[in-house]
């Protein structure tokens, strides 16, 4: 049977559920339990009674609750879909047991009162019906929870993707696969935490809320506390307050938490999201790389099974070394443009033959970038560490210890996208404030991705910082890699949107 009839709308639904609610109490039935011992849940059900033949009943009792996502009522049978957290199982209702044990209204009132969408709890024992359905035969039902709103049609589903997003809770109840990403996502996160901690690293947690914004370009968000009178903002990177924790002794931290940065929404961005920083003393970038890609195959492996993905119809070898190279050669490999040799005013001169757009001003080492994110990026499908940046674009990376200009920084590429970002830390006091106050011109110049001298990280530094190589990862682009999700709103429960 169905809820309503095809031209119900959605008030006259919502109405006619209500109408059961009220008569649900005029029998006196409780409107909404406050518990339900449930023992059992829908697939370890199915797993240990997968032997059970058909028409066999076992004799153990179970008690199992969860959402209704089908049903059908037939004479003196009825059959619903129940969903719980572990997935879907039949349960069976028979008109003469249910009235043998709730009495004779019992089946009745199941046919009137019951509505897909509601959550049941339901005792009784298992049953493989002659068709080879496993089932839980009913003995008892409760009514736990009336939905008062109707579940997407079966067919139709919900295919909307914005309505997705913003009902992301009807997203879960229908769509399976929605989540099975979000455990992915859950086993990913678990998975960092117990690699970094059988590595000896620490997880400390640190501020969200900073008097100053730094440790990343990023456009910050600003709020006011009150009591104190003061403007804050939230954090954009872990990174200084982790680098000052190396400063008071922990050779090894992580986090993994939430960060916020005030820039556009896109498939790759979204203005909260959540990164995995860490630092650990007396290293370097190579070690990082070692690290970071030994921690991407482990979370392959234990996550999906295997280190051969398919992301978006292409494949993708996390089993194999991941390509090391810098981003002179790539640049070179692509267009054919050796910055080693150029000035910038011919480096002008090329962006202007290859069609790319480049602002005004800029210095040699920003517009090897520009070359990079424009004709680079999107062709690093297999995993690539992008090795050795211009010194303009990396003010808290240590100079590179053999190259004028550059600073030893990496960026791993997977699927045309960056991953994971890495620094040999910069530990010279004097050539950090030297860095700062260059960002800081730039801020007063007008770039808003810019940030003022940060003079408590200057003066921990100053204290002494080890030589240390730090590692930034984005989870949320990993777990897109690892569950093959186009866009970054796939794999946050409640992506940012713009209100309705």
């Amino acid at each position: 049977m169905t809820d309503t009839t095809p031209t119900s709308t959605l008030a006259e639904i919502r109405a006619g559920r209500i109408g059961k609610l009220d008569l649900m109490a005029s029998l006196g039935l409780p409107r909404y339990p406050h518990n339900f011992a449930q023992t059992h849940h829908a697939q370890p059900l199915q797993a240990a009674y997968a032997d059970l033949g058909n028409g066999t009943e076992a004799a153990d009792e179970v008690r199992v609750a969860g959402r209704v996502m089908a049903r059908r009522v037939m004479g003196g049978a009825a059959f619903f879909q129940l969903q719980d957290g572990s997935g879907l199982i039949q349960l069976y209702f028979d008109k003469k047991r249910i009235t043998a044990a709730m009495g004779g209204e019992a089946f009745k009132l199941l046919d009137k009162l019951t509505d897909s969408g509601d959550i049941l709890g339901v005792v009784g024992t298992m049953f493989r019906t002659q068709k080879g359905e496993l089932s839980v035969y009913v003995t008892h039902y409760e009514i736990l929870t009336k939905s008062l709103l109707p579940l997407p049609d079966k067919y139709k589903g919900l295919t909307d993707i914005e309505k997705r997003y913003r009902q992301r809770y009807v997203d879960l109840m229908v769509n399976p696969e929605v989540r099975e990403t979000f455990k992915k996502r859950a086993l990913t996160v678990r998975t960092m935490r117990n690699f970094l901690d059988a590595s000896d690293f620490l997880e400390i947690e640190t501020p969200v809320l900073h008097t100053q914004a730094g440790g990343a370009a990023a456009k910050p968000f600003t709020t006011h506390h009150k009591a104190l009178d003061l403007d804050l903002y939230l954090r954009i990177a872990t990174e200084l307050h982790l680098k000052r924790l190396v400063v008071g002794g922990f050779e090894r931290v992580y986090e993994i938490g939430r960060i916020f940065r005030n820039e556009g929404l896109s498939t790759r961005h979204n203005p909260e999201f959540t990164s995995l920083e860490l630092y650990q003393a007396y290293a370097d970038y190579f070690d990082m790389m070692d690290l970071t890609e030994a921690l991407v195959r482990t979370c392959a492996e234990v996550v999906c099974g295997t280190t051969a993905l398919s992301y978006q119809g292409q494949a993708i070898d996390l089993g194999q070394p991941f390509r090391r190279a810098t981003m002179h050669a790539l640049v070179q490999e692509v267009t054919g443009v050796d910055f080693n040799n150029l000035t910038a005013p011919q480096a002008y001169e090329q962006a202007a033959q290859l069609a790319i757009r480049v602002k005004p001003g800029l210095s040699l080492g920003e517009l090897l970038v520009v070359f990079f994110e424009e004709t680079v990026e999107t062709t690093l499908i297999q995993p690539t560490f992008v090795m050795d940046f211009p010194i303009e674009n990396s003010p808290l990376a240590k100079k590179h210890r053999t190259q004028p200009g550059l600073v030893e920084r990496f960026e791993l590429y997977i699927a045309g996208r960056e991953t994971a970002n890495s620094f040999t830390e910069l530990n010279d006091p004097l050539d950090q404030r030297a860095r700062f106050e260059e960002q800081a011109r730039k801020r007063q110049a007008g770039d808003e991705e810019a940030h003022a001298v940060d003079e408590d990280f200057l003066t921990a530094i100053e204290y002494g910082l080890p030589p240390t190589g730090g590692m930034g990862l984005g989870i949320d682009r990993l777990v897109m890699l690892l569950t093959d999700s186009p866009s970054i709103r796939d794999v946050i429960a409640f992506p940012t949107l713009r209100p309705e």
